[in-house]
């Protein structure tokens, strides 16, 4: 049983959007404010929360103006149910797979409400609306103008009139017919989704004022679940044997007190105390040990000649991985001490903080061996149900997960709202599956073995090799300052891959299913008639696997590419960039090397030759360097030069160029349009 579907509409970000969950663990990528939070913030509110609420600031700000669009209906006299067709809800749909074949759903059974027997689905719908009879106290100022002030002033209002109009209702709507529901409550929810979340751990480097002892916090936890119930008779007796102990330091103690106190009666006495009618003193001392655990208990770390060290004195990537495995116990013991929900859903929010390299890809590789380890050290025979959501900016996270495990998050502008942005997720499980076998393999290697920042990034560049990989940065800044009044490539986030002309077009479909805008920076590669390398000028095709899958043709002369117009070098958010003559009827260069020397003539002593000699001599000279001295001589100890013309002109567009919006336009959807078919009717 689990969790196989979400679908988000009116929170924050997350307009209308859906995600699928893996049975075991999904890990979610992408750019920074582009929902992430939004998706972790939700099941915080719902599952982990004692009362879930929202306010109005939750609403995704492209649907805040159905509320102005209602309270306009409202004041026109339209119908109260035509007016509650316009007000935002905020909505949340899980759909919870199962098998048809177990004996025992627990707390899912009265979720089921279909009559299909070959349905193996259910969905439990979360709302928060307007609740019955209160739309008038909801939009209680009329309507007196129509400006922007009195816009503003009816929201400053609304903000306070939405907790106590608004409430949340839970349901379970049968998957095969919308109308058929079951009216439950937040309690019934949370008795199939048991919600836990670890956040990003910023406090650990915190040693200001006092030590952090983060780690010592948790014990109580697990005390906590020891004595449960339902407890593993194993913990019962350590967390036992932990209260005698406790037990007898209190005896002792409150017997020495005691003895203190009464010898401290004949001075009471000099003071007229206890008095004729005063009672005597007694003493009596109590520990609890929830709050010794809590607030007095330390993980120290071993030293020398029997002094211990503060928690803090470890390293902050061990101290955050400790952390992050004690919470998972925590969760793991509270679940099985408690009634046991159907589903146990995990978020934990970048799980990289302080952890190197190596070690987050480890984690993100073993954490589903963390629920079979808990279970066999605990002696537990049932599974546990849990399914883990990461989310993490770490490039080593994503590319260490299984590719079809990846859900991408990123943001475009709001096709219905003016200036606003809403997330758009998407599935590289169902996203790439139209692609060939061989490139979804090629692709899936090339993210696993090579450090890959595409998920993270705004744009990106692909290039050849080494050399080009050395001397961009520098092109970059070359580019920049030439163009000080366009956009700086150096501002943005930009993330540079090295995939050789060879395998750049295989990254094709992967660019456009990320709807990052993308310049790729190759070579001509031009041959001759007997398939060897050849000047340009004596090219007769090019052997650029990328070039030719660009423009459909196999048989593309080098002549005939230097020829195309810009426009055909261009799709959509996409630029290919390959050698092209400094000035109309100049040589042009079949490497990044010879087109480098023919762009700096000075640089080589090459402009005493002729338009023949000079495309001949920086051919056969750039043969004669090695690629990498070449590229750090012109990185680091030369960088008087200027950058080729065909890399200036991509990069210039590329600084230029803004992410698309792929969100299909229904404008009959918008709360506006919405608004206008009522009143007409």
């Amino acid at each position: 049983m689990n969790i196989k579907r979400v679908d988000v509409r009116n929170f924050r970000l997350l307009k209308d959007v859906s995600i699928l969950l893996e049975p075991k663990t999904t890990v979610i990528v992408g750019r920074n404010n582009s929902g992430k939070t939004s998706l972790t913030e939700l099941f915080r509110r719902l599952l982990v929360d004692q009362k879930p609420s929202f306010r109005l600031e939750d609403f995704s700000l492209a649907a805040h103006d159905g509320f102005w669009t209602a309270a306009k209906l409202l004041s026109a006299g339209s119908a109260l149910d035509e007016v509650r067709k316009v007000l935002p809800v905020i909505e949340v749909k899980l759909t919870i797979g199962y098998e048809k074949e177990a004996i025992d759903l627990g707390p899912l059974s009265p979720c089921i409400i279909d009559l299909d027997p070959n349905c193996c689905e259910t969905l439990i719908v979360v709302c928060f609306a307007p609740e019955d009879g209160k739309i008038n106290a909801l939009l209680a100022d009329e309507l007196k103008g129509v400006g922007d002030q009195h816009k503003q002033a009816f929201f400053r209002s609304l903000k306070d009139r939405i907790g106590s109009n608004y409430s949340i209702t839970v349901h379970a709507e049968d998957p095969n017919d919308t109308n058929n529901r079951k009216l439950l409550d937040i309690a019934q929810l949370k008795a199939v989704v048991r919600g836990d979340l670890i956040t990003a751990q910023r406090g650990l480097d915190d040693t200001t004022s006092s030590d952090r002892d983060v780690l010592g916090k948790i014990l109580q936890v697990l005390f906590d679940t020891a004595v449960a119930e339902l407890a593993d008779p194993k913990n019962k007796t350590i967390a036992d044997q932990l209260k005698r102990s406790v037990e007898d330091i209190q005896r002792k103690l409150q017997e020495n007190v005691s003895q203190h106190v009464t010898d401290l009666l004949p001075a009471f006495e000099l003071f007229g105390y206890p008095g004729f009618s005063d009672p005597g003193l007694v003493t009596e001392t109590s520990f609890d040990v929830q709050q010794l655990l809590r607030n007095h208990t330390k993980v120290r770390y071993k030293g020398v000649n029997g002094l211990t060290l503060p928690e803090a004195y470890n390293g902050l990537g061990a101290r955050n991985l400790i952390y992050i495995l004690l919470q998972l116990l925590s969760f793991f013991r509270t679940f099985r001490t408690q009634a046991s929900a159907a589903v146990h859903l995990i978020f934990i929010e970048e799980p990289e903080a302080h952890l190197h390299p190596q070690m987050q890809e480890v984690f993100i590789r073993q954490i589903e061996k963390i629920a079979e380890e808990f279970s066999k050290s605990m002696n537990v025979v049932m599974p546990w149900p849990v399914q883990f959501v990461i989310s993490t900016h770490s490039s080593h996270m994503a590319n260490s997960a299984p590719f079809e495990t990846l859900r991408y998050f990123l943001t475009a502008p709001d096709p219905n709202a003016q200036n606003l942005r809403t997330a758009h997720i998407k599935d590289l499980r169902d996203g790439m599956s139209d692609e060939s076998q061989p490139d979804r393999n090629f692709l899936h290697q090339y993210l696993t073995l090579t450090r890959c920042d595409l998920f993270f990034a705004d744009k990106a560049i692909l290039i050849e090799g080494t050399v080009e990989r050395l001397m961009l940065p520098e092109m970059i800044k070359k580019t920049d300052a030439s163009n000080e009044k366009s956009p700086q490539l150096a501002h943005q986030y930009l993330t540079v891959m090295e995939v050789g002309g060879t395998y750049a077009h295989r990254f094709a479909a992967l660019l456009d299913f990320l709807e990052l805008p993308a310049l790729i920076i190759t070579d001509i590669d031009s041959v001759g008639a007997d398939k060897k390398t050849c000047r340009v000028s004596e090219g007769t095709a090019t052997s650029n696997a990328c070039i030719q899958e660009w423009f459909a043709d196999p048989k593309i002369t080098p002549v005939a590419l230097i020829q195309r117009p810009e426009s055909t070098r261009i799709k959509e958010v996409r630029r290919i960039a390959y050698q092209i003559p400094e000035a109309d009827g100049k040589p042009c260069g079949r490497s990044f090397e010879d087109a480098f020397m023919l762009a700096n003539k000075t640089l080589f002593d090459l402009e005493s030759l002729d338009e023949t000699e000079l495309e001949k001599t920086a051919f056969d000279q750039a043969k004669t360097h090695k690629k990498s001295a070449f590229g750090l001589k012109y990185a680091i100890d030369n960088t008087n030069w200027v950058t080729p013309r065909y890399i200036a002109e991509g990069l210039i567009w590329l600084a230029c160029i803004k992410q698309q919006p792929t969100f299909v336009v229904k404008p009959e959807g918008t709360t506006e349009a919405i608004a206008e078919e009522i009143t007409h009717a």
